[in-house]
């Protein structure tokens, strides 16, 4: 299920977008809201106290977690920087409608290694496979709506989009089968849960139209809260 469910999400977000085009951002919107507390909220009350938890406090814990900071910081700035090239397609921004007649190769790769990097403290976390999905699916549409405005011919859109859905069960397939990874998995939960930090609390925080919270949003917003609190 870990490696079905990121990849689902992902094909079912392409198909709504290919076959039945949604029109209203407003909903895509709440929807993102959603899925951006729902990830934070796994984030902080899940993945964050494991990779704490098992430290001993005698055995020099204090340099452990100044470490775990670091990397956490680590993967907040490297975000940042793959954010330069993906246009901030991670949480639902894509800029430009030019045709194309190929594959957008910077934001194509950007979002792979994206995709990639969060599956793979899947391999010890099965809950994120359900925060990673709910994030991907408005993505999904939004990124398919964005190719196809962008005139990308239907071949290689279907190329970018099953790439890009196969990415996360890949990083979670990876992590699981490398003992040489395993040797580092607190180093890389931290630094995914420093991608996450970015990506869930930019979609939460960013300015809505006039620079407010609607109701509508605030409910989507602890609607996702209550969810993983549940998880």
């Amino acid at each position: 299920m870990i490696y079905i469910i990121p990849f689902l999400s992902v094909v079912l977000g392409y198909i709504i977008a290919t076959f039945l085009q949604p029109k209203n951002k407003k909903n895509l919107k709440l929807l993102l809201a959603f899925s951006g507390s729902f990830l934070l909220a796994l984030t902080v009350s899940h993945l964050l106290p494991e990779i704490y938890s098992g430290y001993n406090v005698s055995q020099s814990a204090e340099h452990t977690h100044n470490n775990t900071g670091i990397f956490i910081m680590v993967g907040i700035v490297f975000q940042i920087i793959l954010e330069y090239f993906s246009q901030g397609a991670e949480h639902g921004h894509v800029h430009g409608h030019d045709k194309m007649n190929h594959i957008p190769w910077a934001l194509f790769i950007s979002l792979c290694l994206h995709a990639l990097l969060e599956g793979m403290p899947v391999s010890q976390h099965h809950h994120l496979a359900w925060g990673i999905s709910i994030h991907h699916f408005p993505i999904a549409i939004i990124l398919t709506t964005f190719l196809m405005q962008s005139h990308l011919n239907k071949v290689s859109r279907l190329i970018f989009m099953i790439v890009f859905a196969l990415m996360t069960p890949l990083g979670t397939l990876i992590a699981t089968d490398s003992t040489a990874l395993l040797r580092f998995q607190t180093e890389i939960t931290a630094f995914v849960i420093g991608i996450l930090f970015h990506i869930s609390s930019t979609i939460i925080f960013e300015s809505s139209e006039g620079h407010k919270f609607n109701m509508a949003k605030l409910t989507a917003i602890i609607l996702g809260i209550v969810l993983a609190y549940f998880m």
